[in-house]
């Protein structure tokens, strides 16, 4: 028997993907089914910590911003849990990190178009039905496959979502460590898997943290008071304490720029003009403008000060904050010298030995700790399972998605990214206040009809130049480019 066909067959389930599912739900002229491996919906389990909020208001939920009036927004939630008084009388837009999730899995549990324990192995092209053919195996809760399915769509729209990524540095030695290659080694783990670990870490005599971003100070904070050990119930109970280090080779620890001029970037106006710009140009923005969702929150880093202050009242705090150093080498010694494999290597804790440059001093150190926490971020790839439709796809010179302003990646417009696009749309790409906004453009492209309406214009300030009867054009000056950057043969003089 032929599969059905639907309308939109998605893969993967996260914030975005479930915010798609969520707005086609009411939908009578769209049929949707989205695949994930996972047994259930997971929100960054591993970055669960007590107290940490989301760094967007509240309003920038699953739908809200294309549908106020859907069953599934953040304040139904509340109203069905009966936590949306108390949410009112805490005077906070910021949702902690933990009621997010709760969120998110209110939803998906509402939703009968979600297949979990699915693992999407191939999409091919079936032309005849002109439809992509996605085919899954069915994954049991302990990993066991159970079965295989194939789900038809007329669209498929990626939403897999980002993967750690480690700096070169460490890589190799983070591959040793998961293989167990190096026994009595402390834990190397990237942000994602901290919670699991953090009792390992605290234990481990020493800590260091790696990264710039509001992961890394989290779990620096999150550490922080149990540096001193002693009794009680949290982080550090019970040991003598640990050294705790922070490295980034950001210039300092930086707040995330939240101004509302500022925040007119995450606006349809600023993502045409960004994707509009040339590949070269769209790179270095890219890293100019980390301060402006790769920052910290400004009351964390203030809460941070406070909590080194009031620990250093009686005694030293055994740590050490580093900026602008950069982690360019690093190795595991075994305790006593011994070799891998050793007795003595199991015998006793190793430490982790790395190899630091300061930029502006131009000088590199060894510095050693028994514990490694990597909070350097997550990338977008191409899945695998892509390879039978890549000749349909388009990618640019550095192997990514070459996405277009509609989200789709084919001549068909059929194939849609969600968060695969940073390079290409700028800092909306991961914003979950924009996520909304991305997916009526995408029930737009899937119906043929405006289903919520998509805002064309919403900032005061112009990203470009005016184009009015106040302006007129300049003509571009000799050896200059469009973009006023000097040409080669000019730039070679």
């Amino acid at each position: 028997m032929t599969a059905a066909v639907h309308d939109v067959v998605g893969v993967g389930i996260g914030p975005f993907n479930l915010g798609l599912a969520a707005l086609s739900a009411p939908l009578d002229d769209v049929d949707a089914v989205f695949l994930d491996q996972a047994p259930e919906f997971r929100w960054h389990p591993g970055m669960m910590i007590d107290g940490a909020t989301i760094q967007v208001p509240f309003l920038a939920d699953l739908v809200t911003m294309a549908d106020p009036t859907s069953p599934y927004s953040f304040l139904a939630y509340l109203k069905a849990t009966g936590r949306l008084y108390p949410f009112y009388i805490r005077e906070s837009f910021y949702p902690l990190r933990a009621e997010y999730d709760a969120y998110c899995r209110w939803v998906a549990q509402r939703l009968p178009s979600l297949r979990w324990g699915r693992r999407v192995v191939s999409v091919t092209r079936d032309e005849a039905s002109d439809t992509f053919v996605v085919r899954a195996e069915v994954v049991s809760a302990d990993g066991t496959v159970t079965g295989t399915e194939e789900h038809r769509g007329r669209h498929l729209v990626l939403g897999v979502g980002t993967s750690p990524v480690l700096p070169p540095a460490l890589r190799a030695l983070a591959d040793e460590v998961a293989a167990g290659e190096h026994p009595g080694a402390g834990p190397l783990v990237h942000s994602a898997q901290y919670v699991p670990h953090r009792d390992a870490l605290a234990a481990s005599g020493s800590v260091t943290v790696v990264g710039s971003g509001q992961s890394a100070a989290e779990i620096y904070r999150d550490l922080l008071d149990g540096v001193h050990g002693g009794g009680g119930g949290g982080i550090g109970a019970g040991t003598d304490g640990y050294r705790l280090d922070w490295v980034t080779r950001s210039p300092r620890f930086f707040p995330m720029e939240y101004t509302k001029l500022t925040l007119e970037m995450t606006s349809p106006e600023y993502t045409d003009h960004f994707h509009a710009l040339p590949l070269e140009l769209r790179q270095l923005l890219g890293r100019e403008q980390r301060g402006l969702y790769k920052g910290i929150s400004a009351d964390l880093v203030d809460d941070i000060y406070d909590a080194l202050y009031r620990l250093s009242l009686d005694r030293p705090v055994p740590t050490t904050l580093l900026t602008d150093t950069e982690v360019v080498a690093a190795r595991y010694e075994p305790a006593d010298g011994a070799g891998p494999g050793s007795a003595s290597a199991a015998d006793g804790p190793g430490e982790y030995v790395l190899r630091l440059r300061h930029a502006q001093l131009g000088r590199e150190v060894e510095r050693r700790t028994r514990a490694l926490v990597v909070a350097t971020g997550y990338a977008a790839t191409v899945p695998v399972f892509l390879d039978p439709v890549r000749h349909l796809l388009r990618f640019d010179e550095l192997g990514r998605f070459d996405v277009a302003r509609d989200y789709t990646v084919d001549a068909a417009r059929r194939v849609h990214v969600l968060n695969g696009e940073e390079h290409t749309h700028g800092l909306t790409a991961p914003d979950l206040g924009f996520a909304a906004w991305r997916n009526s453009v995408v029930l737009r492209t899937v119906t043929g009809r405006e289903v919520y309406p998509v805002e064309e214009r919403i900032a005061f300030q112009q990203f470009g130049l005016p184009d009015d009867e106040h302006t007129r054009p300049v003509p571009t000056p000799p050896g200059a480019s469009v973009d006023g950057t000097a040409t080669a043969k000019e730039g070679a003089r």
